[in-house]
């Protein structure tokens, strides 16, 4: 098996060169040869030239922000760029950008009796929305 100074296999470039093409970004491409790094994938993909063999991938599943309803929570799933990105979608509560999971994520509590109904509420296993 041919190596070459970086530890490229013949395998491990067939290997990459299969999972490129079947639209993974190079971060899943890394997790899944083991290993090595994004950088590296990235690096030996231009080197192999395959940046300009993969069609353009189609907008992620929900698309930009632009796409999302009026009602969608906007909560950012992975990282932009990827093909895997997209937003939560789930209803939105009102006035505010996020679901209840994620406006609990994002907001803090005003006051000590909110922060203790928070408490008591993420004890008993429900969602806390912040005020």
């Amino acid at each position: 098996m041919k190596q070459d100074n970086r530890g490229w296999t013949d395998e491990r470039v067939a290997r990459l060169k299969s999972l490129w093409a079947e639209g993974l970004s190079a971060s899943q491409i890394a997790r899944r040869l083991g290993n090595t790094t994004k950088n590296a994938v990235i690096g030996k993909i231009n080197r192999l030239g395959l940046i300009s063999s993969r069609p353009k991938t189609p907008t992620p599943r929900n698309g930009g922000m632009e796409n999302l309803k009026e009602s969608s929570c906007r909560w950012p799933i992975g990282h932009p760029g990827e093909s895997d990105f997209h937003y939560c979608e789930k209803k939105a509560e009102p006035s505010r950008p996020y679901c209840l999971e994620h406006c609990d994520m994002s907001y803090q509590p005003k006051n000590e009796k909110e922060k203790a109904d928070r408490v008591a509420r993420k004890l008993a296993g429900i969602a806390v929305a912040g005020s």
